[in-house]
Parts: structure tokens; C-alpha cells; sequence
């Protein structure tokens, strides 16, 4: 009974301390939710190029969640950066930012390549009848996501530099605004990438192209002789092929519930928001936790949630209304567009189950991943989130599709 007021009261201090920053991501979960709800719209409109291109569906989480993860993990980097006082923007790659920045970029080129590599591995594994052949998910993966990448580096450095100059708290905006751009950037560019998928010729030289650049580009990051560099991109691999296999099992859990999704296509664009809304929540999180960790805020040698109770609470405050306005936005996108959709009573049902699901396993997900890359001696802020985020987004798609079959709508 005791602990209870003082939690509160760590609450209300929190909330006292930086009234700004906790503003600042509330905004930035609007912004992210409404972009969000764009990118649903593209996805529930682009129906038949899904059905076109069987197995298309299994690589769109991994590649859209990849961006996030990549960059999400940046400004998680760079937020430390800022509590610790070594952050500088400059011109210069040799720097943290410089480093970080590259780092980010050669881990978003290679590692689009590999998950078109584990998408058609996942879709032929599963039994997926059919499938695009691995040069087009090569071509779409790669070329698709270039520009996003260069967009969604640029936003969050310019966060991070907007953080510093308004005294925000980077943790709350930086992995939000990020993941929301990465959904509404990538998934168009995939879509346009889609055109040069399935040319005589000109699709197996672009994947050749394309498989050699991300391989060079890995090599080079590795041999890097900046030590920032290196170490990112090496702690970085294995987290996000490991993410990357759990996001296309998400994939693939949609493909193979395409069917359903095609009665009520506004079921589609509740997915890219939904997962994006989740791993940014998750995101926040481990991005506080993290940041403790470095401060010596949290103590690494036991489990407990004490510590970083005012941090739960907090995204406990960011939740329960972003999932509402989900759930409003999805009827109101879905009326506009002309979408079939069930009812409203329904798909706000759909939103608050699979919602609660997906945030009772954040909260233990986002602590337990970053004190347990912390006692491993490695970098919370480079695993925590892609973790979190490809756990979410696993769990979200089961937790979507359990609502909509518990409803009854598929």
C-alpha cells in the first residue's frame, strides 16, 4: 500500500520535470497513428497487387518493421548520446552521430537483402503455393527500400537535433516519429518496386546488382576502422536477422489469413498502425529503461519493475487513448475510402482486445530485454528495440487475427 503513492508520486514528478517531452510524445503517437492509418489505407488498397504477387505480404512486415528497428535503435543511440552529453551534430563521419548515421545506412541496405532471402525461405518452409521468385523479393526488398532509408535516417537526426534544441526527452518522440515514418515511406516505395519485379532479364540482373551491393557494403562496415561503426553493425546482424525471421512469420501469419482480410479490406489498414502503434509503445519503454541503464538508474544484477514503474505508468497514459483513436481512425478511414469494414462496435472490440494482449507483453518484454542485453555487456539500445518491435509485431498479428476470428468477422 505503501509503494502505490510513491509510485504515484514518482509519476506526478515525472510528469512535473518534463511536461514538454511527455507532451512531445503524445504528439508524436498522433502523428504516428495517423501515418500509420495512411499507410493501412495503401495496404488495403493495393489488394491485388497482393494477390499478384503471392508471398509479397510475408516480406512487408519484416521490411517496413526493419526500418524501424534500424533507425528506431538510432535515436535510441542518439537519446543516450544526449543524457550522456556526447552528442554533436557535424559534418564529419568520424564522429558518434557521423558513425551512427553510416552505421544505420550500411545495416538498412544489407539487411534488406537478407530478409528477402528470409521471406522466400519462410513462404517456401510453410508451404506458401505459388510464391514470387527470391530475384523479385531480391529487386522489391532492395530497390524499395532505398529511398526510405535515406528519408527515415534524416528524420531522425533532425528529431534528435530538434530534441536538443526544445529540451525534450528523446526516448518518448525519437522511435515513434521513426517507426511512423518508416510505414508510411516504405510501403509505396514497395509497392512502386513491385513494377520491376517479374521482367524477362532485367529482374535477375537488378537482384545480382543489388545482392552485390549489399554484401560490399556489409564487408566494408564490418572492416570499418571506426570502432562506433563496427561495433553497431556487428552487435546489429544477428538482432536483426533474428528479427527479421520473427517478422516474416507475422507476414506469412496475414498471407495466410489474406482471405479474411479481403471480406472486410479495413482489417488491412488496421494492421500497419496497430503494429506500428505497438512497437513504438515498446520502443518508448526500452528506450527509458535503457537510458536508466546507462545512468546506473536501474540495477542490472535482479529483476523488478520498481525502478521503472513512473516509465510503465507513463506508456500506460500513452496506450489507453492511441489505441482508442486507432480503432476511431480505422472507421473513419474505412468510410472515406469506401472500404467494407464490420461495424464500429466490432472493429473497436478488435482494437481494444488485441491491444490489451499486445501491451501486457510489452511492458515485460521492453524491461526484459534491456536489462538482459545489459548483463550480457551488450548495448540495450542497439537490441532492446529491434526485440521488442519484431516480438510485437509477432504477437500483434496473432492478437489481430485472434480478435477478428473471437468476433466472428473473419
Amino acid at each position: 500500500m505503501v509503494w502505490r503513492p510513491r509510485l504515484l508520486r514518482r509519476f506526478a514528478a515525472l510528469i512535473r520535470s518534463d511536461p514538454a517531452g511527455v507532451g512531445a510524445g503524445y504528439v508524436a503517437l498522433v502523428v504516428g497513428t495517423a501515418t500509420g492509418l495512411v499507410a493501412g489505407l495503401i495496404l488495403g488498397s493495393i489488394t491485388g497487387t497482393l494477390e499478384k504477387f503471392p508471398g509479397l505480404l510475408v516480406m512487408v512486415p519484416a521490411l517496413v518493421g526493419m526500418r524501424g528497428n534500424v533507425y528506431g535503435a538510432l535515436g535510441s543511440r542518439l537519446g543516450t548520446a544526449i543524457h550522456t552529453g556526447t552528442f554533436r551534430l557535424s559534418r564529419r563521419l568520424d564522429t558518434v552521430v557521423g558513425q551512427n548515421l553510416v552505421a544505420s545506412a550500411a545495416l538498412s541496405v544489407s539487411a534488406s537483402l537478407f530478409l528477402a532471402l528470409v521471406a522466400k525461405s519462410v513462404a517456401v518452409a510453410f508451404g506458401l503455393p505459388n510464391t514470387i521468385s527470391i530475384a523479385d523479393f531480391v529487386v522489391i526488398a532492395v530497390i524499395g527500400g532505398l529511398v526510405p532509408s535515406v528519408v527515415v535516417g534524416l528524420i531522425a537526426v533532425g528529431v534528435a537535433a530538434a530534441s536538443v534544441r526544445r529540451a525534450w526527452d528523446l526516448d518518448n518522440v525519437s522511435a515513434t516519429l521513426v517507426t511512423a515514418a518508416g510505414d508510411a515511406v516504405t510501403l509505396p516505395m514497395l509497392f512502386l518496386a513491385t513494377y520491376l519485379a517479374g521482367i524477362r532479364v532485367v529482374t535477375p540482373v537488378l537482384a545480382a546488382v543489388c545482392a552485390v551491393a549489399g554484401l560490399v557494403v556489409l564487408v566494408l562496415a564490418l572492416r570499418s576502422r571506426r570502432d562506433v561503426l563496427r561495433r553497431i553493425v556487428q552487435e546489429s546482424i544477428p538482432v536483426l536477422l533474428l528479427a527479421g525471421i520473427v517478422d516474416a512469420t507475422a507476414g506469412l501469419l496475414f498471407e495466410k489469413r489474406l482471405s479474411s482480410f479481403f471480406v472486410f479490406p479495413v482489417l488491412l489498414v488496421l494492421v500497419p498502425p496497430f503494429l506500428s502503434l505497438s512497437g513504438s509503445l515498446g520502443s518508448v519503454l526500452s528506450a527509458r529503461v535503457a537510458t536508466k541503464l546507462h545512468l546506473g538508474l536501474v540495477d542490472p544484477s535482479r529483476f523488478s519493475l520498481r525502478p521503472v514503474g513512473e516509465d510503465v505508468l507513463l506508456v500506460s497514459a500513452y496506450a489507453v487513448p492511441m489505441f482508442a483513436l486507432l480503432g476511431l481512425g480505422a472507421v473513419g478511414v474505412g468510410r472515406l475510402a469506401g472500404l467494407a469494414a464490420p461495424g464500429t462496435l466490432d472493429l473497436m472490440g478488435v482494437v481494444a482486445i488485441a491491444g490489451g494482449i499486445a501491451f501486457a507483453l510489452t511492458v515485460v518484454l521492453a524491461y526484459v530485454s534491456a536489462v538482459a542485453a545489459f548483463r550480457l555487456g551488450l548495448d540495450p539500445d542497439t537490441h532492446s528495440i529491434p526485440i521488442v518491435t519484431a516480438t510485437l509485431d509477432l504477437v500483434g498479428a496473432f492478437a489481430l487475427i485472434l480478435a477478428v476470428v473471437a468476433l466472428g468477422l473473419s
